[in-house]
Order: structure tokens, then C-alpha cells, then sequence
């Protein structure tokens, strides 16, 4: 079998839209309702709904590859690095400080050009804390580069990787054709989908490749657009991590990639759809708090804005009285009266009963 990369046409990839120009108009008309929407936001909502889908892409990248952050660590070192809270103390997971700092740095720098030492440095922050790896340069091991699966010895090979003596003249190709893509593919969900299917098929890291290329995926849809854009891109991609899988291997097996752009198209879409729920989110949240503040002692209010944090889809499993008590430190007692007292003023709605009652915030 050949790879993509093994070909006489690589990488001059070849892809027919007739299929998706709906969805691409659809796409067109909904980057410009965000933006229209987040122009009506305050600037504390504004900043409030980048960072949560900031702490969202880097979650669910690191997800992605079976790697599991905490929320508190990423949105900690995401406020501290922004100057929001300059005084949080660094968290103890590097992994978290470093997918912080990445999130950040490609927001901030999204309309410069992309240079090998700009991967070098994305890739030195996202294995921060790593050990036994090569970081900040392309591979250079002489065993081959394999995306497997399976028992170890009923390994299945999915893909392989250009040879390491190829990678750093594949990447100068690459970065190239990224820096030219903007001006020639005049559709920027059309030059993001390559971009990321490029990048993965040449694999220049040891590790991490998966969330670079997602980054790089998320670079393209910005300076297109001319913003950064405001959207968790890996949140729809872990939702099916079976189908980005088998659509990514699908398109490693030829430079015909009309699949690969459908299937790209339609997760930006999804994406997109997410974004506005969040953002829509985020003002019920505001006036929420505007009409409660008032009446919610100190614990309730961090258990309520704990809850909040997790955006538009809930908090995963409601409140219940063990995970309060986990919160606050409170009494189990205390525990129960304010859990009673949220109930009764109408800002939570209680499911079940006995010891399984479980909490959701009326909104």
C-alpha cells in the first residue's frame, strides 16, 4: 500500500466542493453572525466567552490524545497569563501550564507567518514536563514513524510517516504552501482542512503532532477571517474521535481528499454552531448572576459559578450533596441547608430524591 505522501502527485492535493457549497456559504454567514454577535457583548463578556472556549480547545485536544487536564489548572494559568489574575500561583500539571500558554500564543500571533521556529516554540510549550522525547525540533529517529493500534504484537499500522531524513525539506515545503495558501485558496475552511491533513501526514514531531496540526487548522481559519477565531474546534472532533480517525486515514491513502474536505467542513460547522450556544450562554449567565448575586451567600455562588464554568452543556452529572461538600468544605448540614435554600429561591431544579437527588441550575 501507498501513502499519500508516497505518490508522484504529493502534496498537490485534489478536492471537488459541489457537494458542500451550502454548507460552505453557511459557514461564511456564520463567522459573520459571531462576530456581529460578539461586537454587541460587553468586554467582560467578550472576555469571559474566549476564555472558556479557550480552556474547551485545550481539554478536549489534550482528550483527544488520552490525556486528561483539569479545568481549574488550564482556566488558572489562562487568567494568570492574560493579566486577569496576574497573582494565581502556577498550577502543579506543566502540561496544563503548557497547553495554557500555546491556546494563548496562537490567538495572539495568528495573523504572522508560520516559521519553523514558530512550530519549535508551539511544540516546547505544549510537552512542557515531558521527558524521553525530542522537543522544540523535527524528529530524526531512525525507526519509522507509525500511527498503530492493538495488542502489542497484533499492532495494526494505520499510517506511516515520511522517513526522518525527510521531514525538515517536507516542512519547508509545507511552510511555504501555508504561507501562499491564504492568497490562493480564497476558501478558508478549504485551506484549513489541508493544512491540517498536510501537517498530520508529514508527523514532523516525536510526539504532539495531532494537537499542532489541530492548532495550525485553527491559524489558517483566522487569518482568513481576519480574527482570531472563537470556536473549540477539538471539542467536535473528540465528540466522534472515531470518525476523525477514519476520515484522516481514509485521506492518508490518496491526494484525492473530497471526503476529507466534506468531513472537515461539516465538524467547523458543528464547531460553529457550539460557539454561538456559548456565547448565547454566556449572556444568560451574566443576567443570571445580575438577578441572583444578592441572594447567594459565599459558598453558594462558588458552587453555582463552578457549575456555570461548564458551559452551555451542564455541569456532568448535576450538584449533588457529596460533590457541595467537596467544594465548600462545608458542614454536611450547611451542605443541605443551602442546597434547600437554592432550591426553594428557584435557582436550582432537583432530580431524583434521597441520597440520589442531583441539582441543575434553573436558568
Amino acid at each position: 500500500m501507498k501513502y499519500n505522501w508516497q505518490q508522484k502527485d504529493w502534496p498537490n492535493f485534489q478536492y471537488q466542493t459541489d457537494a458542500i457549497e451550502d454548507l460552505l456559504f453557511d459557514f461564511a454567514q456564520r463567522t459573520g453572525r459571531i462576530g456581529g454577535v460578539l461586537e454587541g457583548l460587553s468586554e467582560t463578556e467578550q472576555t469571559e466567552t474566549m476564555i472558556n472556549l479557550m480552556v474547551s480547545e485545550a481539554i478536549k485536544t489534550s482528550e483527544i490524545e488520552g490525556e486528561y487536564l483539569s479545568r481549574n489548572d488550564v482556566m488558572s494559568s489562562i487568567k494568570r497569563n492574560l493579566g486577569i489574575q496576574p497573582n494565581l500561583p502556577l498550577t502543579k500539571d506543566k502540561r496544563a501550564e503548557g497547553i495554557a500558554e500555546l491556546m494563548l500564543a496562537v490567538r495572539n500571533d495568528f495573523s504572522k507567518p508560520l516559521t519553523a521556529k514558530t512550530l519549535f516554540d508551539w511544540h516546547s510549550m505544549l510537552m512542557r514536563g515531558s521527558h524521553g522525547i525530542q522537543v522544540g525540533q523535527w524528529r530524526s529517529h531512525d525507526e519509522p514513524m507509525q500511527i498503530v493500534s492493538g495488542a502489542m504484537g497484533r499492532e495494526v499500522v494505520h499510517f506511516e510517516a515520511p522517513p526522518s531524513n525527510t521531514v525538515s525539506s517536507e516542512m519547508v515545503n509545507f511552510i511555504m504552501w501555508f504561507n501562499a495558501s491564504e492568497k490562493k485558496i480564497k476558501k478558508p475552511i478549504i485551506s484549513a482542512a489541508i493544512a491540517h491533513l498536510y501537517f498530520e501526514s508529514i508527523h514532523p514531531f516525536e510526539d504532539g503532532n495531532g494537537r499542532i496540526g489541530r492548532v495550525i487548522a485553527e491559524k489558517a481559519l483566522s487569518q482568513s477571517i481576519g480574527r482570531p477565531v472563537l470556536f473549540s474546534l477539538s471539542k467536535s472532533i473528540e465528540g466522534n474521535k472515531n470518525r476523525y480517525y477514519e476520515a484522516l486515514k481514509a485521506a492518508q491513502r490518496s491526494n484525492e481528499i473530497t471526503d476529507w474536505i466534506n468531513y472537515f467542513v461539516k465538524t467547523v460547522l458543528e464547531t460553529q454552531i457550539d460557539a454561538e450556544q456559548e456565547i448565547e450562554f454566556t449572556l444568560k449567565k451574566t443576567k443570571f448572576f445580575d438577578q441572583h448575586k444578592d441572594v447567594l451567600n459565599e459558598r453558594q455562588q462558588k458552587v453555582v459559578r463552578r457549575m456555570l464554568d461548564e458551559g452551555h452543556k451542564g455541569f456532568e452529572g448535576g450538584m449533588n450533596a457529596r460533590k457541595y461538600l467537596s467544594l465548600t468544605s462545608a458542614s454536611k448540614a450547611t451542605a443541605t441547608r443551602d442546597l434547600q435554600d437554592l432550591v426553594e429561591k428557584g435557582i436550582f431544579k432537583p432530580t431524583g430524591g434521597g441520597r440520589s437527588t442531583r441539582y441543575e441550575i434553573n436558568m
